[in-house]
């Protein structure tokens, strides 16, 4: 099929990518241009302006959005909007929040056009691992852009799970979840390291990737990240939030659900920024591994 990726950046354009390998026609754009050019000298047709992007695909357009939750997507929208018709769809596959998934669905379907909500994992390693897909919108909307989503997810990697923000709903509690799981490696690693033991944090990480319960995929980009640092001296333990573990925390609050692991991780990473513990430069290392978000390096 024929899919335009609108913003370029770690996931976008790895998505791009996966795209153009199973066959599909893929127009990119990005708000600067080397990114562009770049996916173009991969076999991408480039777009420099949403004009042409709109002109270059065949109807039902479709045009997925990379791009930073908040604002930008705003601006997107209101920009393909009137270039695009009844029958077409936009995808966020960013990290919006779902109650402005549920409002610009709400705009954007006025109009006659589809919006699909998909909250996308797989970070920097969705290129060769596939991504995992939560999406949200009609039945009809998600059968236009199966295709793209068959290629994008491994084998039972995606799921339309609902309506409307059911998808960016879906992708807050993931990632919630994830804050809990990774403060508790976290916390177990700096007790290992400041035990009285001379241990090796990679080897036990392998150790337990091989049968014990709580092997997982993250355990196993622990082992990578003290392979590369073994007491990881080169990183600070400052760890940022890019929004979703505090929108949990809100919406179980709400709920009236008590959430207290994913309460205190969240907290944590507040207090991650006032002091340097060996368990924020886990969390801040594993953050960097699966997502390649940036850490802050020690100086000197």
């Amino acid at each position: 099929m024929q899919i335009a990726i609108v913003g370029l950046g770690r996931m976008g354009a790895n998505m791009a990518r996966r795209l153009m390998g199973d066959g599909h026609e893929v127009i990119v754009h990005n708000r600067s241009r080397e990114p562009i050019d770049e996916m173009a000298g991969e076999g991408a047709t480039p777009a420099y302006g949403f004009e042409e992007l709109v002109e270059t695909l065949s109807a039902p357009r479709v045009v997925w959005l990379m791009v930073p939750a908040g604002s930008p997507v705003d601006e997107q929208i209101d920009l393909l909007v009137p270039l695009l018709s009844p029958g077409d769809v936009i995808v966020d596959g960013g990290n919006s929040r779902y109650l402005d998934s549920i409002a610009r669905a709400e705009r954007v379907t006025a109009t006659g056009i589809h919006y699909v909500d998909a909250g996308t994992s797989g970070g920097i390693w969705g290129l060769e691992l596939g991504f995992n897909m939560m999406v949200g919108g009609t039945p009809e909307a998600v059968a236009i852009i199966e295709p793209a989503l068959a290629s994008l997810a491994p084998p039972n990697g995606w799921l339309h799970v609902g309506p409307s923000g059911a998808g960016h709903y879906v992708k807050m509690i993931h990632n919630g979840i994830e804050y809990g799981v990774m403060q508790a490696y976290a916390e177990g690693f700096e007790i290992l390291e400041n035990s009285r033991y001379e241990l090796d944090l990679r080897a036990i990480a392998q150790l337990w990737n091989n049968g014990s319960v709580i092997r997982s995929w993250l355990l196993e980009l622990a082992e990578r990240a003290f392979a590369e640092d073994p007491h990881l001296e080169s990183i600070r333990g400052y760890v940022q939030d890019s929004g979703e573990g505090r929108w949990t925390v809100f919406e179980s609050i709400d709920l009236d659900v008590a959430a207290p692991v994913i309460y205190m991780a969240l907290a944590t990473r507040f207090l991650s920024r006032q002091e340097d513990a060996f368990s924020n430069k886990v969390l801040a290392a594993l953050r960097n591994q699966f997502g390649g978000h940036a850490v802050q390096r020690v100086e000197g």
